[in-house]
């Protein structure tokens, strides 16, 4: 199981060494809680980079859709497709959801702090969507 202070599973494409990562998963483009996170990371991207972080966001829609919300609501940083759900696997964030009474397999909202040597630092399962950064920075002050 994964932990903080454990390494951070391998994505393709990604390299963590050097730089501190905030990893978050979310479970669908241009939805409303999605896109609160996702735009709390936007209107905060200057100073999270300034505080040496970089910003990966993956979900399981493909990168047409990707491409679309990033266009959408101006989001300057990666959007990984995930739609084979390897990496959310190999995170142990995809599981069991239960909404309106309805219990089916999807992205659990997490977000992962992983530092400059690729190990993970902090991980926040209950995440609020509107106040991301702010609950991050706080974490990681704690």
């Amino acid at each position: 199981m994964l932990q903080e202070g454990t390494k951070a599973p391998k994505i393709k494409g990604v390299d963590f060494k050097g730089k501190k990562t905030i990893l978050y998963f979310y479970p669908k483009d241009d939805t409303p809680g999605c896109t609160a996170n996702a735009c709390d990371f936007r209107d905060n991207y200057a100073s999270l980079t300034k505080q040496g972080f970089s910003i990966i966001g993956v979900s399981p829609q493909d990168e047409k859709s990707h491409d679309k919300f990033k266009a959408k609501y101006d989001l300057p940083f990666e959007l990984i497709p995930d739609t084979d759900k390897t990496i959310a696997q190999a995170y142990e964030v995809w599981g069991k959801k239960k909404f309106m009474g309805r219990e089916y397999d999807g992205i659990l909202r997490t977000t992962f702090v992983i530092n400059e040597k690729g190990i993970i630092e902090k991980i926040i399962t209950k995440v609020d969507t509107k106040n991301a950064t702010k609950q991050l920075l706080k974490v990681l002050s704690e």
